[in-house]
């Protein structure tokens, strides 16, 4: 008898064991930076995708941007991550995939709804295999306050003396912040300021990519013009501008207590939902001298499949479809800014996001001159950009000073390939 119930009780939990592995099975959870947009994830997109899988229950979490690398490296290797991984481009998602952590996604269908360029930032050297699913690509500018360009008479400026003409005028009559950008957290200063103005300084992938072969150097003159640019900042970001985070600047841009926002389009819908004035764009101005634009138009977001997932064949069904004409319909137009890589044909709603992907075809496009690459040894490139962009603006390096570390930062483990 006692045999009897032990063999009872061992099939009862067999059987419950059972349930409940088929009741997670399907269950997929995404890594990602994107906090701003998180609601929209989890009240438009994956109720989207459930119209057609409703088998496959998806979570969305976030972490904020500046943890997200070390926190999304610490769940990896504590078996805790999510089966999705948003991934950022070219060295930090190669990196996990050369460890194991993101597998190929060559087999996802749709892939082919991606140009070599655009799937470029998550495929490997030999251009052998795609490790993330390209998603979207974001641009850089600066946004302004229509309110305040008004009411002082201002035009939106296409040179450099014209911007700080602007600032000048917009200090003076003093009732709004001029410029819009803090220190704090130091990735501003690199992102919104040296990669947003650079690209017309060094010609845009005609100088990023003269980096990497090593005929250019951040010694050059055209790199070392682009700190000095950003040094004239400080007089106008207010007096708080060294304490102030990312956060903060949104909120005070979106109160309507600045007036130019050194912008990525990733902001456009933080605005949107929050700023209750008009918002205008324009492009980084030329410098003296330069006749052709560039722009940063930088490819920003994929997303992977985590090795140690339980649930790969769900996780490729999701892809697939961020591949449609659907999602990057639904993409482009609920987060505003972000403007998908795929060949789908995507009709946009809101004129602040048509304002920048216009820039397109006025401008040559580029990438940011620290992803591809020369990130991937120590000291890393893009921290240091992010340091010394910051103690530019705050006066505590010179622009000369600020350029040769960045340099010899990069000669202690770069050498270019002969």
């Amino acid at each position: 008898m006692k045999t009897q119930s032990r063999i009872t009780i061992l099939l009862a939990a067999t059987m419950l064991a059972g349930f409940a592995g088929a009741a997670n099975a399907g269950s997929l959870k995404i890594e990602s930076w994107r906090n701003d947009d998180a609601d929209i994830w989890k009240t438009k997109i994956i109720p989207a995708f459930n119209k057609k899988y409703p088998d496959i229950k998806i979570e969305f979490t976030s972490t904020p941007p500046k943890e997200y690398n070390a926190t999304l490296n610490a769940r990896l290797q504590g078996g805790t991550a999510g089966d999705l991984i948003t991934c950022r481009p070219f060295d930090a998602s190669l990196e996990l995939f050369n460890k194991g952590q993101l597998i190929s996604v060559n087999d996802v269908k749709g892939l082919d709804a991606f140009s070599d360029v655009a799937k470029s930032a998550w495929t490997t050297d030999d251009g052998k295999t795609t490790f993330c699913v390209p998603m979207a690509s974001v641009i850089h500018g600066f946004m302004y306050n229509k309110d305040v360009f008004k009411k002082l008479g201002l035009s939106e400026p296409k040179t450099e003396d014209e911007f700080f003409a602007a600032l000048d005028k917009i200090k003076a009559d003093g009732s709004v912040t001029p410029l819009d950008m803090g220190t704090n957290d130091q990735w501003e200063a690199a992102t919104m300021g040296f990669q947003n103005i650079g690209p017309n300084y060094w010609n845009g992938e005609e100088g990023r990519k003269a980096l990497i072969a090593g005929t250019q150097k951040f010694t050059d003159p055209q790199y070392v013009a682009v700190f000095k640019t950003l040094a004239r900042w400080a007089p106008y970001m207010g007096a708080g501008y060294k304490a102030q985070p990312y956060p903060d600047s949104q909120n005070l841009f979106s109160l309507g207590k600045a007036a130019i926002y050194p912008a990525g389009s990733w902001d456009i819908a933080t605005f949107r939902a929050q700023a209750n004035f008009d918002i205008g764009a324009f492009k980084p101005p030329l410098p003296k001298g330069q006749s052709t634009c560039y722009i940063s138009d930088h490819t920003d977001i994929g997303m992977g499949i985590n090795a140690a997932s339980k649930n790969k064949d769900e996780a490729k069904t999701f892809l697939a479809w961020t591949t449609t004409d659907e999602f990057a319909q639904i993409f482009a137009n609920e987060i505003p800014g972000f403007y998908p890589l795929s060949n789908a044909k995507v009709t946009l709603k809101d004129d602040l996001a048509q304002t920048f992907v216009s820039w397109r075809s006025e401008c040559k496009s580029t990438i940011r001159n620290s992803y591809q690459i020369l990130s991937r040894g120590t000291p890393n490139l893009e921290n240091d950009l992010w340091n010394l962009s910051a103690q530019v603006i705050n006066g505590t390096i010179t622009p000369e000073d600020a350029a040769k570390k960045a340099q010899d930062g990069l000669d202690k483990w770069y050498k270019p390939a002969k």
